[in-house]
């Protein structure tokens, strides 16, 4: 009894917890913490989820200032690895006409007049894979640049259908000058070769404002496959490609209005 009035006296007034019973006391709230967590991370991962999706929203309204210089997927895989790259970015009125006339001309003939997608083309590209014929692509330059900076490289139609909304509201966001800029800045034209201007000293010793028409078409002719099309040593197939590319290029006209 002593010993409980010192107790008392003291404040140490506490329940007194049987050890046996301590346990069974605890259990509910780690039940109910146990049921919590899945439902959080759902969550989480949802929001992660959420927000890499809007990344290509925010980032494009990013892009509209001139001053600002994106990177593409490709070289943050170069950077990732520690491989390294060559891109030295620079704007598009110091650009040979001749080269940009050549990439429309080549890559997007109605680049000027569509909103992001060329509907007709793409429509057609469909079809022919309906009836079994051989895939060819549809992609304009809005796609491609969208695909060089928010996506992944490769064919799926998961990617497809990822890309053609993106680009749709890139072309809605960015001028068309714009677009061309970026993209002609982060094209691969070879292993670690970024950009027009990289891709000009690389390849021919010179800088990208002076491409000669000869010289734009064989650049022009080496973006779809980089890596096996060599435009400083142009094999029989890769001229005559070059050789209509320059025929294209030198009657573009109207075609490249909305970057002259």
């Amino acid at each position: 009894m002593p010993k409980l009035k010192d107790e008392e006296a003291n404040g140490l007034d506490e329940p007194i917890i049987d050890p046996e019973t301590e346990g069974l006391a605890m259990a509910p709230k780690q039940k109910t913490r146990a049921r919590r967590r899945p439902g959080a991370w759902i969550r989480r991962i949802a929001l992660i989820g959420i927000s890499v999706a809007l990344m290509p929203v925010f980032l494009t309204i990013l892009y509209v200032p001139a001053f600002v210089h994106p990177i593409s997927t490709l070289m943050l895989g170069d950077l990732a690895t520690f491989s390294g790259y060559d891109r030295r970015w620079v704007a598009i009125d110091e650009i040979a006409p001749v080269l940009v006339h050549s990439v429309i001309m080549s890559e997007d003939g109605q680049f000027c007049s569509h909103r992001g997608i060329d509907w007709n083309e793409l429509r057609v590209v469909i079809d022919d894979a309906m009836a079994g014929e051989a895939a060819r692509g549809a992609s304009t330059i809005p796609m491609q640049t969208v695909k060089n900076l928010f996506l992944w490289p490769g064919r799926s139609v998961v990617r497809k259908a990822v890309e053609v909304p993106l680009a749709v509201y890139f072309d809605a966001i960015l001028t068309k000058k714009r677009i061309m800029e970026i993209y002609l800045n982060v094209a691969e034209w070879g292993p670690g070769i970024y950009g027009v201007e990289a891709a000009a000293q690389y390849h021919f010793g010179i800088a990208a404002s002076r491409l000669s028409a000869r010289q734009a078409a064989l650049l022009t002719v080496a973006l779809p496959n980089p890596y096996t099309r060599n435009p400083s040593k142009p094999g029989p197939g890769l001229k005559r490609l070059a050789n209509l590319i320059q025929r294209r290029a030198s009657r573009a006209g109207g075609y490249v209005g909305c970057v002259g």
